[in-house]
């Protein structure tokens, strides 16, 4: 079972400093921030998933790839622009998609089959999926033949069109004798419907198909679709979940034919989650807020709305960071700290009370006893939900995290974390480096 990460230039800035929160003069993105696989020691996903749509800035919430950022991943390949040459143990897979989330208003989607083939091409991916539509209703009652007539034209549509372009994709691939390999796309909007799309692409010559269109799916609902999906499944059919994470029932799905999955999940609950902010390995702990006063949209609508004098909430901003460096030094107790909190939070949050997560997470220290080289690093500055550079490692180490969750719930081997807590755990006292190398 392997896990793609979906990629969305998602990366940290090694030479910023989380004392000062400056960055070197000298720093250029493109060439000096890292990937999460170069700041590992060890694996933390399997393959990159690197989507058409999200290099070409199709739809509003898209676009972060600038233009020379497309021209050299063309240009250059993506094994070399994502350096992959900077990976602990086996080279990664990189698998390309269209994107069709990107694209899901459209009537059809913008791209032709030549334009997707080419692009994958020009990447040199190892994998690439077929063009297609997503279907995002499900509806298992409709599966029963009295309802048959509820479902949707659109739906029918859309499944229809997937399934022609996907003979066009694989009819194609073959002509040009393109070396990667070709994946067909599974849409459906119910367990029956599911079935009848991989059928009819193992018809027409699939033995790897990606099933769309579950994102927002329960997990019965997915098992439900899987166990119809496994009634006509060949026995070298293996099945890709496009957006899918359930680490709990990840066993259940390999035993259906899946062999890989991809999600950005783990990353993003570091910070747009309310509460699961910071994964352990058998439960997840709640970020503590020290927002930027300038960088906080709520606290700068109150400050110019005459709510909250600008200058308290800066005495309560540097209070808090204060405080929690001498907590972590052994110079502060927890009520001083979780009542600091408390009272900024008032400032910038005054509709919620994080005071008993806040308590919880500082007195069990997690990252103290993580032996990710995030934790080992960043100590007690992993846990504060505090821009971009502090929550996108946390969303790091959560990868790291979920990686060896997986493994653990597949029954692979886990690297022996030995004595971490002894091995790398701050002592009291003991300064904070700003980075290392990667980080």
């Amino acid at each position: 079972m392997n896990f793609f990460f979906p990629d969305s230039q998602d990366l940290v800035d090694p030479s910023f400093d989380f004392a000062t929160e400056r960055r070197s003069k000298d720093r250029l993105r493109h060439r000096d921030d890292t990937y999460a696989h170069q700041v590992f020691s060890e694996r933390v996903y399997d393959g990159l998933l690197v989507s058409k749509g999200i290099v070409d800035g199709v739809g509003p919430s898209s676009g972060k790839y600038t233009l020379a950022q497309r021209h050299r991943l063309l240009r250059v390949g993506a094994r070399e622009f994502f350096r992959l040459q900077d990976t602990a143990g086996q080279p990664l897979d990189i698998m390309g998609d269209c994107g069709a989330f990107t694209y899901v208003r459209e009537k059809v989607p913008p791209y032709s089959v030549d334009e997707v083939l080419g692009f994958y091409e020009e990447c040199r991916f190892d994998l690439g999926i077929s063009l297609d539509h997503v279907i995002l209703a499900y509806q298992a009652s409709w599966d029963e033949p009295k309802n048959a007539e509820q479902v949707p034209g659109d739906l029918r549509e859309r499944q229809a069109l997937t399934l022609e372009l996907a003979a066009e994709f694989l009819r194609k691939h073959k002509a040009r004798r393109l070396l990667f390999q070709p994946l067909g796309v599974a849409q459906g909007w119910s367990p029956r419907s599911y079935a009848f799309a991989v059928e009819r692409l193992q018809k027409i010559g699939y033995t790897r198909i990606a099933i769309g269109g579950m994102v927002p799916l329960k997990t019965p609902q997915i098992l439900a679709s899987l166990e119809a999906i496994a009634g006509v499944r060949k026995p070298n059919t293996q099945f890709h979940l496009l957006g899918v994470t359930r680490c709990d029932s990840v066993g259940r799905f390999r035993d259906y034919g899946v062999t890989s999955f991809d999600s950005t999940s783990p990353l993003r609950q570091a910070f747009k989650d309310e509460r699961d902010n910071y994964y352990a390995m058998d439960r997840a702990y709640t970020a503590v807020r020290v927002p930027q006063v300038e960088g906080n949209p709520g606290l700068q609508k109150r400050i110019k709305a005459g709510q909250v004098p600008q200058d308290l909430a800066r005495q309560h901003e540097r209070r808090c960071l204060d405080l929690l460096g001498e907590y972590d030094a052994g110079r502060s107790s927890l009520d001083d700290v979780v009542a600091a909190l408390r009272g900024y939070e008032q400032l910038h949050d005054p509709t919620h009370d994080h005071s008993a997560a806040y308590r919880e997470v500082l007195a069990a220290t997690p990252w103290s006893s993580c032996p990710c080289d995030v934790c080992k690093t960043l100590g007690y500055h992993v846990i504060l939900f505090r821009g971009a550079e502090r929550n996108r490692r946390r969303g790091f180490h959560n990868l790291w995290v979920f990686y060896r969750r997986l493994r653990r719930e597949l029954g692979l081997p886990i690297p022996d974390a030995g004595d971490a807590r002894v091995a790398h755990r701050r002592t009291r006292g003991e300064a904070l480096v700003s980075g290392t190398a990667l980080l």
